[in-house]
């Protein structure tokens, strides 16, 4: 072998040696602080439980009494507004030509950072 080699090695071996290394198990001891009573949440155990549904089961559909306020037209126009804003403030330059169009257009007289671009 030649010496090149020999010290490539030994870097190598001290480079591999000296790897990084998990920190010591952080403990918190901040006191918990509930707040709600044992008697409210051994209420609201009740209502699953007359209700027939357990919220901590792995298949409980937390979706089943949902309805939407909204129709579906509603939401597919709501998406096509918004798609071109959020292509534009994904895109390559970070949304950098999109944000400048959309100043030049508003008529305030200052822009703060931190001011949102599309308040509501």
């Amino acid at each position: 072998m030649n010496s090149k080699t020999l010290l490539a090695i030994a870097a190598f071996a001290a480079i591999a040696s000296s790897a990084a290394r998990a920190d010591d198990i952080t403990i918190d001891a901040t006191p918990f602080q509930s707040t709600r009573t044992r008697a409210e949440v051994q209420a609201d155990l009740f209502q699953y439980k007359k209700a027939g549904v357990n919220p901590w089961s792995t298949s409980y559909n937390q979706l089943a009494q949902f309805k939407s306020v909204k129709s579906r037209d509603q939401v597919q126009a709501e998406y096509r507004a918004e798609r071109q804003a959020v292509a534009a403030l994904t895109s390559e330059d970070s949304g950098s030509a999109y944000l400048t169009q959309l100043a030049a257009t508003r008529t305030v007289g200052t822009t703060l950072a931190g001011t949102p671009a599309n308040p509501q």
